[in-house]
């Protein structure tokens, strides 16, 4: 479709690149036009869940790890964004992680999945070649 977007990143795995791509999501709020909710609302959420992911990925899958790298994918079409982020870690068991209920505030483990799955439709984690995928999905209707 002519108004599909895709936009794709490669990050050196360092925490400082986080506001750089939170930012990212903030203006694609601002930008998608076929979107007619609150886009400062969108916009927050879409920084919060790509800020959560990449230091998920940073931090846990790739293990602080400065040689590695993350990848970013944000495709929009059919009025769904989808957001794909890559790392090389050894992986997780996302259904390990509970699925209902805020974790204790104090313990990090969790807490960052739990915002990413408040804040999408779908989240899934597998394997994908050369590493793992975290694949996040919003619709945007």
């Amino acid at each position: 479709m002519k108004n599909d977007i895709d936009i794709e990143i490669t990050v050196p795995n360092h925490t400082r690149y986080l506001s750089l791509i939170g930012r990212i999501g903030e203006n694609m709020a601002q930008e998608l036009s076929s979107f007619t909710g609150d886009r400062d609302a969108l916009g927050h959420h879409l920084n919060a869940v790509l800020t959560e992911a990449l230091v998920n990925a940073i931090k846990h899958a790739n293990g602080t790890d400065s040689d590695k790298k993350v990848r970013i994918q944000i495709h929009v079409s059919n009025g769904e964004m989808m957001i794909r982020v890559f790392d090389s870690g050894k992986g997780f068991d996302l259904g390990s992680i509970a699925d209902s209920g805020c974790p204790d505030p104090l313990n990090e483990q969790g807490r960052g999945i739990y915002i990413i799955r408040s804040l999408m439709d779908s989240v899934e984690y597998r394997r994908a070649k050369g590493g793992n995928v975290l694949e996040m999905k919003k619709a945007l209707g």
